[in-house]
């Protein structure tokens, strides 16, 4: 017999149990989630939270979308795995809906983004292996996953050091520094990976500039250029992915988070240039990689971004958040400094992040950081003005209370 909990006692239960089973990796907020709508989440108590974080930059399309329940319901009744030994009719479509919108010729899907990553690297690798081609430029300050090669390029010590020693021939330059990526690129270089915009990292921007002379380097050295779009790509940017945004076409691209609105799927996608001396049958697979239920999501969410005009109401609704991030940081001496564009936003505060982040919870505002400095705003992209003037009121109340924090 299933066991009953009273109403108010549903947190303690749930959470006694959690760190029964669980590896305590994350440190978690005291609440539990039960459902959502829209742009809102509610916990088990009933508390209803205007959420900013969409679960990392995954739920784009918010919660509890019709559309996409009805598409992903008619798709349990029919096939929810086969192997990838056969094909299966949601696949193909979903992989077709992706490359359009993406710019980019052929792609492979994947579970998470550290396993786009991953694909990434084996297939920069792979292209440049008849030319003895094998080491990798990344950045410093960025966030690729945490799986064994995801984790070698991510620039961020504290990540890397207790797993080292890690994959090697990877070294790191500065994002927006095109000098400190000439000083380590040479005729072994296969790749370079860069985020557009460094998530994890503090919301970091890449500049234009940088982006076309990182283009150019690669070229003159037949290396790859590789974007990690993961957390920034699919609309957030105000455009599909935000290479497109900057007008540099990248030999590899990778994502996961919004392309399935929730359900776990990633993929990289790759130019016809590399398909040709890349990756061959045998060289990489995944079990559940581009699964049924998996390309249901992709679909339906593409079909959605077009139908709803995803892109073009972030860039709208992005500049509106700009303005009234922009407006606090001019009057707000705790806060220094604003960065991104769309719909992944941060600001640079001088409280605890942590503090903020804190009592935003207590004001029904659900906000994350990004560095040790900087505080995220990568909301579902179908909110409206209304939700940022909520989210901005919830935001210098919880700053003031963060301040008043450290005054006491």
């Amino acid at each position: 017999m299933e066991e009953k909990y009273e109403y108010k006692d549903i947190n303690m239960a749930y959470t006694e149990d959690y760190h029964q089973g669980f590896i305590h990796t994350y440190n978690q907020f005291p609440v539990v989630m039960d459902h959502g709508e829209g742009v809102y989440l509610y916990d088990a108590q009933g508390r209803k939270y205007l959420d900013f974080t969409s679960g990392y930059a995954v739920n784009s399309l918010g919660y509890n979308v019709p559309e996409l329940n009805d598409a992903m319901k008619a798709q349990i009744d029919k096939l929810w795995h086969v192997s990838n030994l056969y094909y299966n009719e949601v696949a193909g479509k979903a992989s077709l809906a992706l490359l359009r919108v993406s710019g980019m010729d052929k792609l492979f899907f994947t579970n998470s983004g550290g396993e786009a990553v991953e694909g990434a690297l084996k297939a920069a690798r792979k292209y440049g292996s008849s030319e003895g081609k094998y080491k990798v430029i990344a950045m410093n300050n960025s966030f690729h996953g945490r799986s064994m090669g995801a984790l070698s390029v991510t620039g961020n010590s504290h990540y890397r050091e207790a797993f080292e020693p890690l994959v090697p021939g990877v070294s790191f330059g500065e994002l927006n520094n095109i000098d400190s990526v000439k000083e380590l690129m040479d005729e072994e270089t296969c790749c370079v990976i860069v985020e557009p915009v460094q998530g994890e990292g503090g919301i970091n921007c890449a500049g234009k500039e940088f982006m076309i002379e990182l283009r150019q380097l690669c070229d003159q050295y037949g290396a790859l250029l590789i974007a990690d779009e993961v957390q920034c790509g699919m609309g957030r940017s105000g455009r599909y992915f935000a290479w497109q945004k900057l007008g540099v076409k990248p030999d590899i691209l990778t994502m996961a988070k919004a392309i399935g609105s929730g359900f776990p799927v990633g993929a990289f996608a790759i130019t016809d240039k590399v398909a040709e001396k890349s990756l061959q049958p045998g060289d990489h697979g995944s079990t559940f990689g581009g699964n049924p239920l998996a390309a249901t999501a992709v679909l339906e969410t593409v079909k959605l971004f077009q139908k709803k005009m995803i892109p073009e109401h972030v860039e709208e609704t992005g500049k509106y958040l700009e303005e009234k991030l922009d407006s606090i940081a001019g009057f707000m001496d705790m806060v220094k400094e604003r960065r991104g564009y769309g719909l992944m936003q941060g600001i640079k505060v001088s409280v605890p992040v942590n503090l903020v982040v804190n009592e935003a919870l207590e004001q029904g505002l659900l906000i994350i950081g990004a560095g040790k400095d900087v505080i995220r705003f990568i909301p579902p992209l179908v909110i409206q003005k209304e939700h940022v003037d909520e989210m901005m009121e919830k935001l210098v109340i919880s700053l003031e209370k963060a301040a008043g924090q450290m005054t006491v």
